[in-house]
C-alpha cells in the first residue's frame, strides 16, 4: 500500500460524464465532497465544447481553493472505453465522443496524474470504500438500474479485465428467450433492470388482457405503453397479484444470477444498487429460496446481500473515488 500524505491541503477533483448532465466534485482522501458543481451535457455541441466547460469548472473551483494542491484528477464514464489508454470509445449516450484521449486532455491541461474508469466499475470502487462493501476484500456491485452493470473488487484491488469488459455480468444469458437487455434475449439484464423488468411486465400484462383476465395496475390496453418498473414494484407492494407475480419471475432470475457470481467469485458481499436498493424488502425474501437452491452453501454462508448506501450521490463519489483510489492503495 502506498503511503499517503494526510495533509488538508491535498484535495482531488471527480468528473462524472453522462448523457443528461456532467458533475464536477473537489474533495479530499477523506471522501468528503468540499463543493460541487453540475450543468447540462447539451451532447450535439460535441465533445471539445463539453470537455471546455468541464475545464472550466475545474479552474473555477481550484481558484476557490487556492493553497490547495491538486493531488489527482478522476474521471467516471459509460463505456465502452479503455482505461489503461485514458480513451473513450463512441459511448452510446455521448454521440460523437470517438476514440476521446480524455486522460491525456486533463492530465496535460492540470498537470496532474488522471484516471478514468467506466461508471460501472468507478461506483463499485465507491460502494467499497466508503458505501455498504466497507472492509471487505472481495466485493461485487450491480447497478441494478436501467441497465444492469457490474463491478468487481477481488483481492482488493479493482478487476476491471484485459479491455475493460470485466464485470459485465448483465450479458449473461440465464434463459432461452425473454426480455432484451444487453442485446440479448432472456439475459441477466433483460429480466433484471428496469428497462428489463417494464418488457417483461408490458408482455405479461398483454397477455392477460388478450385473455380478458383483469389487471389491477393496467386495466386497459391503451395503458400498456406507460408501464415502467416503478409501477409495478409500487403495485406489487400494494398487494397486485399480477405486479407481485411479474416481480417473483425477475427475482428468480436476479437469484440465478447471484447465485452464479457467488460460485464463480466467492465474494464476501454483494452490494446491488437502485431498484434492490429502494425495494429491498420486496426482493429480499423472493431471492432467498433461490440462492439457497442454486448456490454453493459454504459459498453463501459467508456472502452478504445488500443494498447500496450511496443513493443518488453515487455518481459524485464514484468519480472522487476514481481520483483518489490510486493514492489509497
Amino acid at each position: 500500500m502506498k503511503s499517503v500524505n494526510k495533509s488538508s491541503k491535498d484535495i482531488y477533483i471527480g468528473l462524472d460524464i453522462g448523457g443528461t448532465k456532467c458533475s464536477v466534485v473537489i474533495g479530499d482522501n477523506t471522501f468528503s465532497i468540499k463543493k460541487k458543481v453540475i450543468f447540462e451535457t447539451r451532447t450535439e455541441r460535441g465533445y471539445k465544447e463539453i470537455m471546455s466547460e468541464f475545464e472550466g469548472n475545474m479552474r473555477s473551483l481550484l481558484n476557490e481553493f487556492t493553497g490547495h494542491n491538486l493531488k489527482r484528477i478522476g474521471i467516471s464514464c459509460g463505456g465502452p472505453l479503455d482505461s489503461k489508454k485514458g480513451m473513450i470509445y463512441s459511448p452510446p449516450n455521448l454521440p460523437g465522443w470517438d476514440n476521446v484521449p480524455v486522460v491525456s486532455i486533463l492530465s496535460k491541461e492540470f498537470g496532474v496524474e488522471t484516471a478514468l474508469q467506466n461508471d460501472a466499475n468507478a461506483c463499485a470502487l465507491a460502494e467499497w470504500l466508503m458505501g455498504a462493501g466497507r472492509g471487505t476484500s472481495n466485493m461485487v456491485f450491480l447497478t441494478f438500474g436501467t441497465g444492469m452493470g457490474g463491478g468487481l473488487i477481488l483481492n482488493s484491488r479493482l478487476y476491471s479485465g484485459t479491455n475493460d469488459l470485466g464485470g459485465e455480468v448483465g450479458h449473461i444469458r440465464l434463459a432461452k428467450d425473454g426480455p432484451v437487455g444487453f442485446g440479448k434475449a432472456g439475459s441477466f439484464e433483460g429480466y433484471c433492470s428496469g428497462g428489463g423488468i417494464a418488457q417483461l411486465a408490458r408482455s405479461v400484462v398483454t397477455e392477460k388482457l388478450n385473455n380478458n383476465q383483469p389487471v389491477g395496475f393496467c386495466p386497459t390496453f391503451d395503458k400498456i405503453s406507460g408501464i415502467d418498473t416503478k409501477m409495478v414494484t409500487l403495485a406489487a407492494i400494494a398487494g397486485d397479484t399480477v405486479a407481485y407475480d411479474i416481480i417473483k419471475t425477475a427475482s428468480e432470475y436476479l437469484g440465478q444470477g447471484l447465485s452464479i457470481l457467488i460460485d464463480i467469485l466467492n465474494p464476501e458481499c454483494i452490494v446491488i444498487g437502485s431498484i434492490y436498493a429502494r425495494n429491498e424488502m420486496l426482493f429480499k425474501s423472493l431471492i432467498e429460496p433461490v440462492l439457497k437452491r442454486e448456490a454453493i452453501p459454504s459459498a453463501l454462508e459467508v456472502c452478504r446481500i445488500v443494498p447500496a448506501e450511496l443513493g443518488d450521490s453515487i455518481g459524485d463519489y464514484a468519480a472522487l473515488c476514481v481520483a483518489i483510489y490510486e493514492d489509497k492503495f
